[in-house]
């Protein structure tokens, strides 16, 4: 929405008024009207072509644009129980969603990924654990991507990116110390957990499929 576009919308609702007040033959208001309609539609047309040309540069503004306009949303309907009964409540539905994909979720690691993990331990001794280092960890923030989300940790990447030489330095020492025990902290295991459609009924929970940005440093 330009100065130029709101000045034309403004001018049409002025005229409107004219006319109900007969102070505006019909023919001035529809030259009017059809005069803001051709500056929508270039300004539509300008909007749709830079989003084409910064995709790659802006691809949340990108996405947020396409989303809005999409008829269908994604928020997740009646799921159905298996004694055939219908869950309506929302807490109901999540309740259901979390224990089937519990069900369908296996801790045990198979046999492929228990040799990788016996090779790494043989790999990684105490003192060949890599580094760390201040210098890298603020590269890696100064080229933060702005357009990201911000997460479950509510911590914006262009927070990030312009304090990169002020949390460098924890945030390497933090890395480094996970690196060694092996833990990560609590607030970086969280994610914000959105259960997408695929296909089939969308009232079997098992055609939902699980989507949960994680946090930003964690990326």
């Amino acid at each position: 929405m330009s100065k130029e576009l709101l000045a034309e919308l403004r001018c049409e609702r002025k005229v409107y008024g004219m006319w109900k007040e007969r102070q505006a033959t019909w023919e001035e208001y529809r030259n009017v009207v059809r005069a803001c309609s051709d500056a929508m539609r270039k300004a539509k047309v300008r909007l749709e072509l830079n989003l084409t040309r910064e995709v790659k540069d802006n691809k949340r503004g990108f996405l947020k644009y396409v989303s809005s306009k999409q008829k269908t949303r994604g928020n997740v309907g009646p799921l159905l129980k298996e004694v055939g009964v219908l869950v309506m409540d929302d807490a109901e539905k999540a309740e259901l969603l979390i224990a089937f994909f519990a069900s369908v979720f296996s801790a045990k690691a198979g046999p492929q990924e228990s040799q990788a993990l016996e090779v790494r331990e043989e790999a990684y001794r105490e003192d060949d654990f890599p580094l760390v280092e201040e210098d890298c960890m603020s590269n890696c923030l100064s080229d933060l991507d702005t357009h990201k989300s911000m997460g479950p940790g509510r911590m914006h990447p262009r927070v990030l990116r312009e304090l990169a030489d002020v949390i460098a330095e924890p945030l390497s020492t933090i890395l480094e110390r996970s690196w060694r025990t092996a833990e990560m902290p609590e607030d970086w295991r969280k994610a914000s957990v959105t259960p997408i459609f695929k296909k089939g009924k969308k009232e079997d929970p098992g055609n939902y499929r699980l989507v949960s940005p994680n946090s930003i440093l964690e990326r």
